[in-house]
């Protein structure tokens, strides 16, 4: 009997040129990106003490990341968007800048903190819309699910050393540090960019006619989203996972008043996450041939909120991370089955808006998380927060599967077979 295989396929890379270039941006700027994920609670909590302002963060940010994530996926249907993200890369740039510039001076107000917070969150909302549009036009449409498999796997590598490298700069040399490294990285994605070819969205050509407005081309990827319940299933249940399941904020808390571990456990806890998402999806080879991809996504989400439920009981740090690095595993085989689902079901010229909704839930599940967690931490505690949400998140499941039966009835081979079959010829 032939084994299934476990290793990402490295194919993607060796063919398309492109692939390598983003790919290669992504890791880079993802490392400062990590760091300033890091930064920024931890900033938050030193200086005011308070689990309540820490968790604020992600509402805040909630705003700008619903409202730019939405304008990049319109803006991504009708644009170049290898522009897109050049000019989106500079504001990063800038933005951590400024980060860094309020860290050196001194301890910058908490207001200008979640202001700078949420462009932030805004615009980096917009940069993974664009490169997840970007991606399935780099590679042979027999390649996008491995080529979304090892991307995601790739970037799950600056998920563990971002976190840890920023604990270590910011126990070194201070927050400052972290944000500087934030905007260092980011002109590595400026360069790739800029030596990418265009990508404008397929069937896009010039002069083909005055564009629609923006508000409108949002609305029309909107009603595709909600037409298609196997999407929108995809999309409940991570968002579900993220609000209820996703105890980052308290990272730090943890890390400091239970353990004692100061910054560098704050970035341990973070690499763990990524740390067993990275193995996951390196080994992700087998999903290839797999054809019950939401079957398999909901499973991983239930494994997902058993470990988190456990990690708040944990009795060490070490224990902690170890859960954690499990629910990261877990999250990871869900991610690559939701992009892959997510992509094969939209045409590309749908692709920027059904990615900015994706992007959407990704982010925005976090940071509701962020709310959820510190309130309930400073009501019940950190461990409490942390056990009850993994509980939640799994009594949850059974509502997603209820209200969306699409999303374990999808078949990976059947949809294959439909994409391939002709349009009906106009009559």
């Amino acid at each position: 009997m032939r084994l299934p295989r476990l290793a990402a396929d490295l194919t993607p890379l060796r063919a398309s040129r492109d692939m390598r270039l983003l790919v290669a941006g992504t890791i880079v700027s993802g490392l400062g990106t990590q760091a300033t994920l890091v930064a920024l609670p931890y900033q938050l909590y030193t200086q005011t003490g308070s689990p309540f302002l820490t968790g604020l963060l992600g509402a805040v940010e909630l705003g700008p990341l619903v409202s730019m994530s939405l304008l990049g996926g319109a803006l991504a249907d009708r644009h170049d968007r290898r522009r897109l993200l050049l000019a989106d890369q500079v504001a990063l740039v800038v933005t951590a800048g400024l980060l860094a510039l309020g860290a050196f001076l001194g301890s910058p107000p908490v207001v200008v903190l979640y202001v700078l917070g949420g462009l932030l969150a805004g615009f980096a909302a917009v940069q993974n819309v664009l490169r997840s549009a970007i991606l399935p036009n780099l590679v042979a449409p027999e390649l996008v699910n491995p080529a979304i498999a090892l991307n995601f796997g790739l970037t799950q590598l600056t998920y563990v050393v971002g976190p840890g490298l920023g604990g270590l700069m910011i126990g070194l040399a201070g927050v400052g540090a972290a944000y500087s490294m934030q905007a260092v990285t980011c002109l590595a994605m400026v360069a790739t960019a800029a030596a990418m070819a265009p990508q404008p969205p397929v069937g896009l050509e010039p002069g083909a006619g005055r564009p629609e407005p923006v508000l409108r081309s949002i609305a029309e990827g909107l009603r595709f989203v909600r037409r298609n319940n196997a999407l929108l299933g995809s999309f409940a249940i991570d968002l579900l996972a993220m609000t209820f399941g996703m105890p980052r904020a308290l990272f730090a808390v943890l890390a400091v008043s239970v353990y004692g571990a100061g910054a560098e456990g704050t970035g341990l806890l973070y690499a763990a996450v990524a740390a067993g998402a990275t193995v996951a999806a390196l080994m992700t080879g087998w999903l290839a041939h797999a054809r019950r991809l939401g079957r398999i996504t909901i499973w991983a989400v239930a494994v997902w909120g058993v470990a988190i439920a456990l990690a708040g009981l944990a009795g060490s740090l070490w224990v902690a991370a170890a859960l954690l690095a499990i629910a990261g595993a877990a999250d990871s085989v869900s991610a690559v089955c939701r992009s892959a689902i997510n992509q094969s079901v939209t045409p590309d010229r749908l692709r920027g808006r059904m990615s900015s909704v994706f992007m959407l839930v990704v982010a925005s599940g976090p940071r509701l998380g962020d709310v959820e967690a510190g309130t309930v931490a400073a009501l019940a505690g950190v461990r409490f927060s942390i056990a009850s949400g993994g509980l939640a998140c799994l009594a949850g499941i059974g509502l997603v599967v209820l209200a969306f039966p699409a999303l374990a009835r999808y078949d990976a081979f059947a949809q294959r077979e439909a994409d391939l079959e002709p349009e009906p010829a106009s009559v």
